[in-house]
């Protein structure tokens, strides 16, 4: 279960807290193929701002270290004010919120003590942002839904085969 939290220092429209699990994905495999019991996998439960404005899933370092999450290749990332710098970037973030679960890559933040949840987990997971009630919505509440570019996709001609030599 996802509890909203106060908006506690969250200035900005399609800014709120949330709370949500995350969890080391190479655990979650080899607890679903029996090679490692389930209350072994690391998990961290942990507070979240939902900013609409971020793009990415950004992690603090100390979580980071908790799920045993390697560096896997550097980021370059852009903050509000402008500032510029390279982040580590670390792989397979099993992330579960209201029930949704999907696996991400995420920036590390040394000094944060919190998570950032930007648009691409929000359109992974397919939510949609209610800023007036500082919560989440699935878009679909009985399933995920994919929208595709082109509505039409173009079918080619079948091609009728002829034996050598004839036309």
């Amino acid at each position: 279960m996802v509890r909203t939290l106060k908006r506690s220092g969250a200035k900005s429209m399609g800014c709120f807290w949330v709370e949500f699990e995350l969890a080391n994905n190479f655990d979650v495999m080899k607890a679903a193929a029996g090679e490692l019991p389930s209350r072994e996998v690391r998990r961290v439960r942990i507070r979240g701002l939902v900013d609409t404005g971020a793009t990415r899933l950004v992690l603090p370092l100390a979580v980071v270290k908790q799920l045993g999450l390697p560096e896997t290749d550097k980021i370059a990332v852009r903050y509000a004010d402008g500032r510029r710098t390279m982040r580590p970037l670390v792989d397979n973030v099993h992330v579960t919120l209201l029930g949704r679960t999907s696996v991400f890559k995420a920036s590390v933040e040394p000094r944060r003590d919190s998570a950032l949840i930007g648009a691409f987990v929000l359109e992974d997971l397919d939510f949609v942002v209610d800023p007036a009630n500082e919560r989440l919505v699935p878009r679909d509440p009985k399933m995920l839904t994919a929208e595709l570019a082109g509505s039409e996709i173009p079918v080619l001609p079948r091609r009728t085969r002829t034996k050598r030599g004839s036309a």
